[in-house]
């Protein structure tokens, strides 16, 4: 599970209205038919919040924008919450539009729990903020990705080779088209990532399950009265504001913890040692610790771990060590540069 919390920002100001943003996430229903933007199987496409389903973009919109009351604009007005299963935890949903939306309402409840603050001297709830979720189902890759980044030599030969070709064509160049074409095939070939037999490039949909969800959360609370910060650098104190104690904060290890707990309970699920929060925030602060505790976990789940690790992108050395410490020491600074990967592909990000 990969979870992110980011306050929208339009170039290096924050926006001042939603209508980017969402206009961005209503992308998915580009080019579907009416038929199917109304049909049960396209369920996800529309925009919905704790109670209601089939809430239309402009009401999002309106909603967001409306709820600002005395925030300044330097300030976030709104924060962008996505969150993205790993192909393990999508795997176990029947029907990811449906379990999807049931996990992101309880979830919005864990988001609620993680404040350090209280409205009219009683803890929040969920009735006491505003956000709108969308699912979507289809991801491009794009420019960061590591498949782009590794297959760009190959793709700048090819651009090279097709211009020669084009050179070739108009006259400004001799050559010999055909071999020129043979080797734009091979290098095509060649390339480290491809994806149904073909080079993955920059724009292509991603193959599998992408399903995936985006959820616009508004910084004031559902009165426009109170401020509510997930980005707040405090976990949890308190300021004396006007003559009276205010409790402040918001704890986001708590947050990512109990929105894995949330999903394995709901669906579940059995989650793998190598996708827990725990484990994975232990392999950024101590991988001694980490692979201590791999070592000494179970064949099977030993196994699968391992296989998911390298599906992250972790890099394993080819033969283990005899012992946990020579393992742990071996890898050490390769896991620190391996780090980044590792969060995105199948833990919560930290």
């Amino acid at each position: 599970m990969y979870i992110t919390i980011t306050p929208q920002k339009l170039g290096g100001n924050y926006s001042q209205s939603s209508a980017d943003f969402v206009e961005y996430l209503e992308k998915e229903n580009q080019g579907l038919e009416l038929g199917e933007l109304t049909s049960q199987a396209a369920g996800g496409e529309h925009f919905f919040n704790q109670y209601g389903d089939r809430i239309s973009a402009e009401e999002v919109i309106r909603e967001i924008d409306g709820n600002t009351a005395k925030l300044k604009r330097n300030e976030p007005k709104f924060y962008s919450i996505t969150v993205s299963p790993s192909k393990y935890e999508l795997n176990r949903l029947q029907d990811s539009s449906v379990d999807l939306k049931i996990y992101t309402r309880e979830l919005m409840k864990d988001y609620v729990a993680s404040f350090n603050r209280e409205i009219h001297w009683r803890p929040l709830t969920i009735d006491d903020i505003k956000y709108f979720a969308r699912i979507e189902h289809q991801r491009t890759f794009k420019g960061t990705d590591i498949q782009i980044r590794e297959n760009q030599p190959y793709a700048s030969k090819i651009l090279l080779l097709k211009t020669e070709i084009q050179n070739i064509r108009e006259g400004r160049a001799v050559g010999n088209v055909q071999k020129i074409r043979a080797e734009i095939e091979n290098l095509e070939k060649a390339a480290p990532h491809q994806q149904d037999g073909k080079r993955i490039v920059q724009g292509m949909p991603k193959a599998g399950n992408q399903s995936h969800i985006h959820i616009i959360v508004s910084r004031k609370d559902a009165s426009n009265t109170f401020s509510l910060s997930p980005g707040s650098k405090y976990k949890a104190s308190e300021i004396e504001m006007h003559g009276k104690i205010v409790k402040r904060g918001f704890d986001r290890a708590t947050f990512f913890k109990n929105a894995e707990k949330t999903f394995d309970k709901t669906f579940d699920y059995n989650r793998n040692f190598a996708e827990s929060y725990k484990a994975r925030n232990d392999f950024i602060k101590n991988p001694k610790i980490y692979f201590a505790a791999l070592m000494k976990l179970p064949t099977n789940e030993k196994a699968l771990a391992f296989k998911i690790m390298g599906k992250a992108g972790i890099p394993i050395m080819p033969t283990i060590p005899a012992t946990q410490a020579q393992l742990a020491m071996k890898i050490f600074n390769r896991l620190r540069r391996g780090a980044e990967v590792a969060i995105k592909s199948s833990s919560i990000g930290i």
